[in-house]
């Protein structure tokens, strides 16, 4: 089963937005392609986005290990800084209204 996604329902569910998704909720972290095949997205569609989101800046290569390259959100571009504020508002949003409906009584 699938699970649902508050950014995913406002930024639109594909596969350019689960990597970038993904990357936003592991900000701190870096990936190899293995680790992003987590994401919900088959090999070949990796392949073919990963190249696209490094020309754009959106992730940036951190590093070689052995053979495995990682990489990570480019937190100093200014579309993933709008991005991730809106993931984040989203999030801050959603939980506020949860204990809102968990403080006033049915």
């Amino acid at each position: 089963m699938k699970e649902e996604s508050l950014f995913l329902d406002y930024v639109g569910d594909n596969p350019r937005m689960r990597i970038v998704q993904y990357f936003i909720e592991g900000r701190d972290f870096d990936y190899t392609l293995t680790d992003l095949l987590n994401a919900g997205i088959s090999w070949g569609t990796l392949n073919t986005l990963v190249p696209k989101l490094l020309e754009l800046g959106i992730i940036v290569k951190t590093r070689k290990i052995g053979r495995a390259t990682l990489y990570k959100i480019n937190q100093q571009n200014i579309a993933v800084k709008q991005l991730i504020n809106l993931y984040d508002s989203l999030l801050i949003e959603k939980l506020s209204s949860l204990e809102q409906e968990t403080l006033i009584p049915a």
